[in-house]
């Protein structure tokens, strides 16, 4: 930002620096002279430079939540196409924008088949809620056990299971897709068992809940784990008929006018 030579202003201008107000620094040159111009009041001017601070802190402490959540593409809520899946109830999804059940630690489930757009749900649910300042992190179900598993050989388990404690909302993707075994749900056990009723955790599934015990391999855990997930939990069920088939459907056999 270059200044004039006016030593207000560059006194301004390092104090900015020094108080970290990047918003106030880049913006009180322009902001002073609209105020000069309109006849503001000092306390009108003041306002304005402290609320372009805040939205700007805002801002990025938005951009730094999405860039930690870690989603593998954008999605958004808003470019989900309810009229092609009559499943999924908007005012339920609008709901979920609220980050009031993710303070409350309730669990949300999607389950449906491949293309109903679970992983669309989930991405957008997500975003939603880091845009409200909560912390989220996205991971598939098998990455995550994989990352649980380096650290237990490498002796860093708990802390690493302290981590993920710590996250307001956990995004678990392409849940109960593949066996786990044993040792993989134990750890993943773990991580919900540390969750339970303090942090929200969504999981998107192609499983109904009477398969899950061929991905944990074992009754008993596959119940706790079940147990944990469900107890409180929002339940979304996107169908069977997939969004992606009828789009390439559409684009390929277009209906005539």
């Amino acid at each position: 930002m270059s200044l004039p030579g006016d030593p207000e202003d560059m006194l301004i201008d390092e104090a900015c620096r020094e108080l970290r107000l990047p918003a106030f620094r880049e913006r009180f040159i322009d902001l002073a002279a609209t105020a000069r111009r309109e006849q503001a009041t000092y306390k009108q001017f003041l306002l304005g430079m402290l609320q372009a601070e805040q939205f700007d802190r805002d801002l990025r402490r938005q951009q730094r939540l999405l860039r930690l959540a870690r989603f593998p593409r954008p999605k958004r809520l808003e470019d989900f196409d309810f009229a092609k899946n009559p499943n999924v109830t908007p005012e339920v999804v609008a709901d979920l924008k609220s980050p009031t059940w993710v303070r409350e630690g309730r669990p949300l489930v999607l389950i449906g088949d491949s293309g109903t757009g679970k992983s669309h749900l989930l991405i957008g649910i997500g975003t939603a809620i880091a845009e409200t300042g909560l912390s989220v992190r996205y991971t598939t179900t098998l990455a995550l056990v994989n990352e649980l598993a380096e650290a237990d050989a490498n002796r860093r388990l708990s802390s690493v299971i302290a981590r993920y404690s710590k996250i307001d909302l956990l995004c678990l993707d392409e849940f109960g897709y593949l066996n786990l075994g044993r040792k993989g749900a134990k750890l993943l056990f773990q991580i919900f068992t540390e969750r339970e009723e303090r942090k929200a955790t969504a999981v998107a599934t192609n499983s109904p809940f009477t398969e899950w015990d061929k991905t944990f391999g074992d009754a008993r855990l596959c119940a706790a784990i079940a147990d944990r997930i469900t107890f409180r939990c929002t339940l979304i069920q996107t169908g069977t008929d997939s969004y992606r088939y009828q789009t390439t459907q559409e684009s390929l056999f277009p209906t005539a006018d």
